[in-house]
């Protein structure tokens, strides 16, 4: 089972790391694979029809010049069983010496029965042999040529143990009246030259071939390696791409949570502020009025004996109550009521609220702003108003306003504000649940996607927050 196993892996291995290869080396193994096959089955064809065709010309010739020389020698071929003295005397000659003797190495005359009428191995002449394949095609009427391919017939022993190049060369002899075949001359040409020249032909068919094939695939090898040398940058810029998309995402999922555990924590928030501005109400103008309401009760003011400046007291310390109790009514309403900021700018936004700190509370704010402001949504503005205003408070509730600063910069898109003080200072590790103020700040930058930070020392106490102006307008 085990040995099944893992013969089934090492396909699945080996197309593992095939298919990790670069298409460049993918097809330089392949192509080149193919191209040198694609070499060999060309060239092996091209050189055959080059020898075929060199072959066929060189014996066409050759039989042409023998048939010139041999033809006037024969007799009527046609009636005659076999050649007298005479013929074959002259044959002997002209075969023997000249340029056919040195050209030929052996020459045949048959018969269409198969008998030899003349040989220069006189050992041969008139006996009967079976037509072989090639002679059956001259007898019908083609010439055949071959080159160093003997046939093992019996009458060929000699030639094949030669050693020599031999072009083996089957020609019809025809009646000159008639055209009929009506012999075929059989012989034997020493090629040296033949052969030379053949094997030149054969190494420029084949250089020809290579070259052709190699200037091929190196053109295709350029255009792949180019191809796959843009597939892998765009595969990188993918990959970075794809990164980067992943990173966004994780942010973005962040984000998603840091808003949802933002609006999670506001509803908690906005049943503490209304918490809160109930006990303001109630600690405050509530028993306000209610001192009022009695001292309306009071017997000085029922009693008609009642001295007039006894009742003018009591009036006046009424008027003071409720005085008082509106007063503390417009203080928790002007915390509530936000200003025209809609059209506002950044800059604008900052000034309306040190400005309505400093009227509120008599404290001079430091501002510091920077040269350009970017435009903002009306929801970023709301935030950037209800941080500097209730940072404010904070520190003139607990740092005594002492040098009050409020800080705008910008650097790129991002928005820096920070609001500082050099009072007292505290632990922010020990912030009371009960303290609402700081813990409403940060829901509100938070759930806009910005960074809230708080530091505090015996030296004073910063809080800042950081928004990016480019998310903001598209909220």
């Amino acid at each position: 089972m085990l040995t099944k196993l893992k013969s089934m892996l090492s396909p699945v291995r080996l197309l593992a790391g095939w298919n990790s290869q670069s298409l460049a080396k993918q097809f330089l193994l392949i192509g080149g694979f193919v191209s040198a096959c694609a070499m060999l089955l060309v060239g092996a064809f091209v050189t055959s029809l080059i020898e075929d065709a060199v072959t066929r010309n060189s014996a066409a010739s050759t039989a042409l010049y023998v048939d010139s020389v041999i033809a006037p020698l024969l007799p009527d071929m046609q009636k005659t069983e076999l050649l007298d003295d005479t013929v074959t005397h002259a044959l002997d000659e002209t075969l023997g010496e000249g340029a056919l003797g040195s050209r030929l190495m052996s020459f045949r005359l048959w018969r269409s029965d198969g008998t030899i009428l003349y040989s220069n191995d006189k050992n041969l002449m008139g006996k009967q042999f079976p037509l072989s394949h090639d002679l059956k095609t001259a007898f019908a009427g083609t010439m055949v040529a071959q080159f160093n391919q003997l046939d093992d017939d019996v009458e060929s022993v000699a030639e094949r143990n030669s050693g020599k190049p031999l072009l083996e060369i089957y020609n019809p002899v025809l009646q000159p009246w008639s055209g009929k075949v009506v012999a075929v001359s059989e012989f034997y040409e020493v090629a040296y030259d033949f052969e030379r020249s053949l094997n030149q032909a054969r190494m420029r068919s084949w250089l020809a071939v290579a070259l052709f094939t190699l200037t091929f695939f190196l053109v295709l090898s350029i255009i792949v390696l180019r191809g796959s040398r843009t597939i892998e940058s765009q595969r990188s810029a993918l990959k970075a791409r794809i990164g980067e998309l992943s990173s966004l995402l994780q942010q973005n999922e962040i984000l998603h949570a840091r808003v949802q555990r933002a609006s999670q924590r506001a509803a908690a928030l906005n049943e503490s502020y209304l918490r809160r501005i109930g006990a303001d109400l109630h600690d405050g103008p509530a028993q306000l009025v209610a001192y009022a309401s009695l001292r309306l009760d009071s017997a000085a003011l029922v009693n008609p004996a009642t001295p007039a400046q006894e009742r003018e007291q009591s009036l006046a310390a009424i008027k003071s109550s409720l005085d008082d109790a509106m007063a503390d009514i417009r203080s928790i309403c002007s915390g509530l009521v936000l200003p025209h900021i809609e059209s506002a700018n950044l800059t604008e936004l900052l000034q309306r609220a040190v400005r309505a700190h400093e009227q509120r509370t008599g404290v001079t704010v430091g501002l510091s702003l920077s040269d350009t402001a970017p435009e903002l949504s009306t929801s970023a503005k709301i935030c950037i108003y209800r941080f500097v205003q209730e940072a404010l408070n904070n520190g003139y509730r607990h740092g005594e306003g002492a040098a009050q600063q409020v800080k705008q910069a910008i650097d790129g898109g991002q928005i820096t504000i920070a609001v500082s003080d050099e009072g007292p200072g505290f632990d922010p590790a020990y912030i009371p649940p009960s303290s609402i103020g700081l813990a409403g700040l940060r829901e509100r930058v938070e759930s806009l996607g910005g960074i809230f930070e708080l530091k505090s020392s015996e030296s004073g106490t910063v809080v800042q927050m950081s928004l990016n102006a480019m998310e903001m307008e598209q909220i």
